[in-house]
This record gives C-alpha cells, sequence and structure tokens, in this order.
C-alpha cells in the first residue's frame, strides 16, 4: 500500500530573548570544531542533525494530499539522500551538492565510511538546533581528514539557476543587515542578491545562499571560516543569524518531529545528560541499505507552486519563506 507524507519543516521563530543567547559557535563542537576552548555563549550555537521517529511517519494521521498534477513533482536521486535512523526513527536529508559539494561530500564520504554510527547528538538546544557527531566520552570528537573550506554562498546565473524570489529579507541579521532577497531555489528556501544585479555585475552572476529555516542540514566549525571537519547540525527553528555564516549542505524532507524529540542537553556540561544516539547514517545509493523511500518535491518554479504558495499568504501576499511547508511526498 502507498503511503504519502508531507514534510513538517514548518520553521519556528525563535524568541528575542533565545536569538541574544545564541550568538555564533566558536568551535566545531560548538557548530564548529569542538577542539577550542571558548566562551559560554559562544557554546550554545549548537547545530545538529536529528531524525523523525519511522514509526510516527507511518501513523501519521490525515496525511495531506495535493491536487498538483504529476509533472510539477521533482524526484530526488538516492544519492542525493541521506538517512539518518536515530533513536526516534529515520529522518531523511535531501543534499544540495550545486549549493556546497565539499560538504556533501564529506557528509556522503563518513556517511559511506560508518563514521557516525554509535556517535550522539551531544549539543541541542530546543528550538534553536541539534549537533551531532560527538562522541559519549568527548564531545569534540571529529574526524582526522583535512577540514573543508567554507561554501557559505555561491555566485548564480539568475537566466540558468532560478530562484523564485517570493520577498525581501535581510541576508543576516548580525553580521550583514544588507537588504536582499528570498525565495525558493529547486525546493530549499534560499536567499540572493536579486536577479536584476546581475545586469550589472562584472560576471553577469549574483550571490547566493541557503536559509537556516527550520530543517536545515548545516555543518559546524571553529572561528576559521575554513575548519569544517564532521560535525554537524539541524536546525529546530529559524537560525536566521546563522545565515551566509555556516554552510547549508541539506534539508530535512522527512523526520523533523525527530530531530525536535532529540533529548535536549550538552554533553560534558549540563549534569545527568544522557544524549541520544546516532544510530546510523547511509546514502540512498548505499548497496547495503535498504531503507530507501521515494522522495518528490514540489517544484518551486511552476506555476503551480507559485499559485499554491499565494493560496497561503493573506491579501495577495505569501508567508514568509521560512513559515512555508515545501510541498512533499514520501512514498514506500
Amino acid at each position: 500500500m502507498k503511503r504519502v507524507w508531507m514534510s513538517s519543516a514548518m520553521a519556528l521563530v525563535l524568541a528575542a530573548s533565545a536569538c541574544a543567547e545564541n550568538t555564533a559557535p566558536d568551535t566545531e563542537s560548538d557548530v564548529v570544531d569542538a577542539t577550542d576552548e571558548t566562551t559560554e555563549a559562544a557554546e550554545t550555537q549548537v547545530a545538529a542533525l536529528v531524525q523523525d521517529d519511522a514509526e510516527t511517519l507511518a501513523i501519521a494521521m490525515d496525511p495531506p494530499q495535493y491536487a498538483f498534477a504529476d509533472d510539477v513533482w521533482r524526484r530526488v536521486e538516492q544519492d542525493h539522500l541521506l538517512y539518518i535512523e536515530t533513536d526516534h526513527g529515520m529522518i531523511v536529508v535531501e543534499l544540495a551538492p550545486e549549493f556546497a559539494p565539499l560538504h556533501v561530500q564529506r557528509m556522503t564520504t563518513l556517511a559511506n565510511e560508518r563514521f557516525y554510527d554509535f556517535l550522539v547528538w551531544h549539543r541541542v538546544l530546543d528550538g534553536f538546533v541539534a549537533q551531532g557527531g560527538g562522541s559519549r566520552s568527548n564531545p569534540s570528537h571529529s574526524t582526522d581528514m583535512d577540514r573543508v573550506p567554507g561554501e557559505f554562498t555561491v555566485r548564480r546565473d539568475p537566466n540558468v539557476e532560478l530562484i523564485y524570489e517570493t520577498q525581501d529579507r535581510v541576508k543576516n541579521p548580525r553580521s550583514d543587515p544588507a537588504m536582499a532577497r528570498a525565495g525558493f531555489w529547486n525546493g530549499f528556501p534560499a536567499g540572493t542578491q536579486a536577479a536584476a544585479l546581475a545586469g550589472i555585475t562584472a560576471d553577469g552572476r549574483v550571490e547566493s545562499w541557503l536559509l537556516h529555516c527550520e530543517g536545515a542540514g548545516s555543518m559546524a566549525r571553529t572561528s576559521d571560516p575554513n575548519s569544517a571537519g564532521s560535525q554537524f547540525y539541524i536546525t529546530r527553528g529559524d537560525a536566521e543569524h546563522l545565515n551566509a555564516q555556516y554552510t547549508v549542505w541539506g534539508r530535512v524532507r522527512s523526520g523533523q518531529n525527530a530531530v525536535n524529540a532529540i533529548a535536549v542537553g550538552t554533553a560534558g556540561q549540563d549534569p545527568g545528560f544522557s544524549p541520544d544516539t546516532i544510530r546510523s547514517m547511509r546514502v540512498g545509493s548505499d548497496l547495503d541499505f535498504d531503507g530507501q523511500v521515494t522522495v518528490e518535491v514540489i517544484d518551486t518554479n511552476s506555476q503551480a507552486f507559485a499559485d499554491w504558495l499565494m493560496a497561503q499568504g493573506e491579501g495577495g501576499v505569501a508567508p514568509d519563506v521560512c513559515a512555508i511547508d515545501v510541498p512533499v511526498r514520501i512514498t514506500e
């Protein structure tokens, strides 16, 4: 029997007080390289990946049904899907090699090497992020591979690599308050310089970046922007102050409920904290993995999506890009 679900990545807006505490991380353990000792404020900047409970997905009540024609759905190839099994079930993350090829390569390489199996979600902040890749005995655990340089933004030809722009949005409210545009790139919430600027740039391109809306998979690093190793995070809320400062390499397409269910706490800091486990991480194309599902994402450059998006807003204005669950179909 075929079962269909919609992604549960409706972003939560963090309270101003919480945002004030969640300053940019300085170590991989903080959403960066856990080898440095940092200030308490910096250490609160943690991030991680989490999974949705497979059983919860399977018994989801009244899954949403869409009237979209079959030709507006984009099927995600299995080599662009990362399956993370946790204590709360399976999460499925779509990778974004067009935006972060080096980070996608690092995540898939480590997954294929079984690096993450039985490591833990060692730093989890409710409403903000869940960070994984540390161990129970050493939250600073990391790969000995070379560090990965930052891929915070890309140069994009707006005539070829399309972003459906829906609103004005500050690039980063802390580090770069310049006004930019936001919308959807191939189903990913994205920020960008306006497409019109391509006409006056030397290379005919504009700068674009993926957004830290809830469900973003991103990479930890040290204060050195080119220091990503193996620790990663998934956002549990809208962490816009990380935009264009940390590399987003993917997005949860199924399992955000599991992400939000991961035990909250910081290993080595919170007495009695028992972190949840990353039971396994597999790339969908792994021949030894038999848990693949079919993931289809709506074409966010289609007229069908544009019409649907406007219907979600009021007064002819689309909702904030981070407040939209991009339609997703998951079939077994």
